[in-house]
């Protein structure tokens, strides 16, 4: 069975405010491809309107994505939350108390696996 972790997060993208959001997404992609090997997957998305933002995140396990929230939490938050508006997320995988707690508060839909494979 895997231990990955992973989850969709849907957002609104604030109005005036795309520019903002770019080097955002600049900085935060590249800090974690820097520093957070545990980061399996890490996407961001926009519509084609730029209204609506989505970020796919996968992790090894629950020890990557803890690590991944704390950064997040310590240094990204106040700045990701005026930009975004989450209005969904979605989790997947086999997280642990931890992550279910940490994503709980944003009304994570928890999906567990129930079949399927990898290659």
């Amino acid at each position: 069975m895997s231990t990955d972790v992973a989850w969709m997060l849907q957002m609104t993208v604030a109005a005036g405010r795309h520019a903002e959001l770019q080097m955002l997404l600049d900085e935060m992609v590249a800090a974690t491809a820097a520093h957070e090997p545990g980061t399996l997957e890490y996407e961001w998305s926009l519509s084609a309107d730029g209204s609506e933002c989505h970020l796919w995140e996968r992790y090894a396990d629950s020890g990557a994505a803890l690590i991944h929230m704390g950064t997040f939490g310590a240094t990204y938050a106040e700045r990701f939350f005026t930009v975004l508006t989450p209005t969904a997320v979605h989790l997947y995988g086999t997280p642990n108390a931890e992550v279910l707690e940490g994503l709980g508060g944003m009304g994570a839909v928890v999906m567990r696996p129930v079949g399927g494979f990898r290659r």
